[in-house]
């Protein structure tokens, strides 16, 4: 574990050493430095649960209207409407009610049987091999399928948008507040053929009710979508529906590695599952760092944070807080404590219990080949993106 002294207390979201395993300097920050602030991008964060609890609900003082990516906010980069992540009350709350009815009961529990057809048809042809990329093979691929059936893009162009999804959150290749150019603009333009060629062929999809759906305004009356609120929304979709899921599936598939006696256990009575994928989801959050756009001076700890200051709510730190779970750096399949890694409040996850279903179905059919397995570590590499951290690659040695 990296060694950080009191008067070390630092935080640096771009820094790929400090993202690859942040525990450390977060709990330096929880210990000595619980409001922080960052000199060099100027933004502040809170790391303690009940602290990053009770700002996630107090939506009124820290907004997410201006963006919850630390280099929008620093960098006053223009959000386009209709990314939900993105808006504020109360439009806000008309679209989520709005998105609501979309993502109905009877859609997600329709959908588990094909993210399984998926998975049986990514793993059952690896039968006999000894190793393989767990990213590559199933992590990017089930959750990219799921999501691509949802909406209606065909499977042949699924891909393209993903790897647009994984290139639009990428910092791998950026400096902080490059944005030379306009940040939606290639992941707009990859769906537009699609939104109009749906407006023409309506199926049954997402693409298709939400061309349809009707929303209602402030004042009573309702309307429907417009194409461009209809774009914007399956951006949404597709990029939150991909990322966060697929970093997901691949926690779970390291951390069950380095905790063999559990990966066994869970293989022998899978009933335990759902309880082991909330604590990966505590453990590793794939989407740690909520920025929020400070709309009114606050205090905390003594220290005033300006209106327009932007805020860091550290939810990954929060769901390592010795204050609020008993020995937080075990991981243990059968805690049952809750986490924050969904959010909190008005803006909890809406895809939460697709990101269940889905991670769940991953397990239970990896667990159905192999009872456990190994990582090839040397050959492994980590993600480095603006909201979610994880597993770009991840081999995995089978035994």
């Amino acid at each position: 574990m990296v060694e950080v002294t009191a008067s070390e207390a630092y935080y640096d979201p771009y820094d790929f050493e400090i993202d690859s395993n942040p525990y450390p300097y977060w709990k330096q920050l929880r210990d000595t430095a619980p409001l922080y602030h960052n000199e060099k991008y100027g933004f502040y964060a809170l790391s303690r649960w009940d602290d990053v609890q009770r700002e996630l609900h107090n939506w009124d003082t820290f907004r997410s209207g201006k963006g919850t990516i630390l280099d929008f906010l620093v960098n006053n980069i223009e959000v386009p409407p209709g990314i939900l992540l993105f808006e504020d009350p109360p439009i806000h709350d008309l679209h989520r009610r709005m998105l609501s009815r979309v993502f109905t009961p009877r859609r997600m529990h329709a959908i588990e049987p094909l993210a399984r057809e998926f998975c049986v048809e990514a793993l059952d042809p690896l039968a006999g091999e000894h190793s393989f990329d767990l990213m590559d093979t199933l992590a990017k691929e089930m959750p990219m399928r799921v999501i691509g059936y949802l909406l209606g893009i065909p499977e042949s162009s699924q891909k393209t948008i993903r790897d647009g999804a994984d290139d639009f959150l990428s910092i791998a290749d950026k400096e902080f507040g490059d944005f030379k150019e306009d940040p939606f603009a290639n992941m707009f333009q990859l769906f537009a053929d699609y939104i109009d060629w749906r407006a023409d062929n309506p199926s049954d999809d997402l693409m298709t009710d939400l061309l349809h759906t009707e929303v209602e305004e402030a004042d009573g009356t309702c309307r429907r979508l417009t194409r461009d609120e209809a774009l914007a929304y399956s951006v949404m979709i597709a990029g939150a529906g991909n990322e966060t899921t697929t970093r997901l599936i691949g926690f779970a598939g390291a951390l069950l590695s380095d905790h063999p006696d559990q990966c066994r256990e869970l293989a022998a009575d899978p009933t335990l599952i759902p309880g082991a994928v909330e604590e990966v989801l505590r453990y590793e959050a794939p989407s740690p760092v909520q920025a929020r756009y400070v709309a009114r001076d606050a205090e905390f700890y003594g220290q005033r944070v300006p209106e327009g200051s932007a805020m860091l709510l550290l939810n990954g730190s929060a769901n390592r807080d010795e204050r609020h779970f008993e020995d937080p750096d075990h991981f243990d399949i059968h805690r049952t404590a809750g986490h924050l890694s969904f959010g909190q409040g008005l803006h909890f996850c809406l895809g939460a219990a697709l990101a269940r279903m889905e991670a769940r179905v991953a397990l239970e059919e990896l667990l159905k080949r192999w009872p456990d397995w190994g990582i090839d570590y040397a050959n492994a590499e980590k993600a480095h993106t603006q909201s979610v951290r994880g597993w770009a690659k991840l081999p995995l040695v089978l035994r």
